[in-house]
């Protein structure tokens, strides 16, 4: 089947449970396939013209006045992507993208730190949640961060079509509610990974210790251990105690990945600890993953695993090497689908040209999976090299502890 009638029969297949008649599973398709258009910019008006349609009218009804249900759309895309992609080996990986905007009137829209400038800037957070497998990833839910002068500020909420059952919560409790919905849904996966602003939040990681899930998350210098004396012991000391034995003792070279330049090295220690308040699940054991830059040996960051007793280190590390797969569902996102590119502010718009485009997203990476290997263009990975130690997941020894998240 070609692509052009894979998507079509994508886009009729979702479009069925959403609406009730033929005229708005139309609009909806042809929004998703304008999605994947080669546009310039992808607000409604440039989606309408590239689709054929005579303004813009079309898709803004669809995207803010029309009935249908985003989070609907979100299930159907996590059964097509669980469907296509799915393994038993699967990760789960959240983090969070922004949108830079101006204005106060977009829900949601604070002054407040936004990863990709790295300073603070007037933008929406959005905390994603991406499936990534050996066949491919994609993004499967999401949440709008609202900031707490938001939460409470009613008359603002009525403006943007807030529900009023959605209250103030921490971007690792947004992680926590789309993992509980994954859960729920069964999807298959054997590990979830974050950052360490994720990593760093005792409620996220309670709630793995209480549902078995297994994680490798980066978390900071200042994570909370326990000595073999019983004492309170930050990840940094236990990096210090080893080193004490001899640096070259300690480290084994090893790949977590492959990138544009070739395969992700990096020098690598393990350890079993105890985290501060904090027993794993029954059958598991903690383990400290120490990561060491080659080329700049200074450059430490630290992973705090949970998983099976017995599970082997080297599994771990292709794991916490997997977190990739989500700043690159943010890229392709961004830049060739319009993830942030929407003229909507309200609370519905958002979440609908947002679920939207994770459909486009699902598709692509679908289409990529089960392309031959001959004719499949290079492999995602080779289209994002996030340099030595760049992420923001990296918690340098030396550097201040991240501050708490909000």
């Amino acid at each position: 089947m070609s692509w052009d009638a894979e998507l079509r029969a994508l886009t009729e297949r979702v479009a069925g449970p959403l609406f009730k008649r033929p005229e708005p599973r139309a609009v909806f398709g042809d929004l998703v396939r304008a999605f994947l258009g080669e546009v310039p910019r992808k607000n409604s008006w440039q989606l309408s013209d590239h689709i054929g349609h005579p303004n813009a009218n079309r898709f803004e009804h669809l995207l803010a006045r029309a009935k249908w249900d985003a989070d609907l759309l979100r299930d159907e895309i996590r059964t097509y992507v669980v469907e296509r992609l799915g393994r038993p080996d699967a990760v789960l990986i959240a983090d969070d993208t922004t949108a830079i905007k101006k204005g106060t009137k977009s829900v949601g829209v604070a002054h407040q730190y936004c990863g990709l400038t790295g300073q603070v800037e007037n933008c929406q957070v959005m905390p994603m949640l991406t499936y990534a497998s050996e066949a491919g990833h994609a993004f499967i839910n999401r949440r709008l961060y609202l900031p707490e002068a938001w939460a409470g500020d009613l008359a603002r909420r009525a403006e943007a079509g807030v529900p009023d059952q959605v209250a103030f919560a921490t971007k690792p409790a947004l992680a926590i509610a789309m993992l509980a919905e994954e859960l729920t849904a069964a999807t298959p996966f054997r590990y979830f990974c974050a950052d360490s602003a994720y990593g760093r939040d005792p409620d996220l990681r309670a709630f793995c210790h209480q549902h078995q899930v297994g994680y490798v998350l980066a978390v900071p210098v200042d994570v909370p251990l326990i000595d073999v004396r019983g004492q309170a012991e930050p990840a940094g000391h236990v990096l210090d105690r080893l080193l004490a034995h001899g640096d070259a003792s300690i480290w084994e070279r090893r790949a977590c990945g492959a990138g544009s330049k070739g395969l992700r090295l990096y020098d690598w220690s393990a350890i079993a600890v105890a985290v501060s308040g904090q027993d794993p699940a029954p059958g598991y054991t903690h383990t400290l993953l120490i990561r060491r830059s080659t080329t700049h040996p200074e450059e430490i960051a630290f992973f705090l695993a949970h998983a099976v007793h017995g599970t082997a280190v080297p599994e771990l590390i292709s794991t916490a090497g997997m977190r990739w797969k989500i700043e690159e569902n943010n890229e392709t996102g961004k830049d060739l689908l319009g993830l942030t590119q929407y003229q909507v502010r309200s609370w519905t718009g958002w979440h609908r040209h947002v679920t939207t485009v994770m459909l486009a997203l699902a598709f692509l990476a679908v289409t990529h999976a089960h392309l031959p290997d001959d004719d499949a263009p290079a492999h995602p990975d080779d289209l994002h090299d996030p340099g030595d130690d760049q992420g923001k997941e990296h918690a340098h020894r030396t550097a201040h502890p991240h501050p708490a998240p909000s």
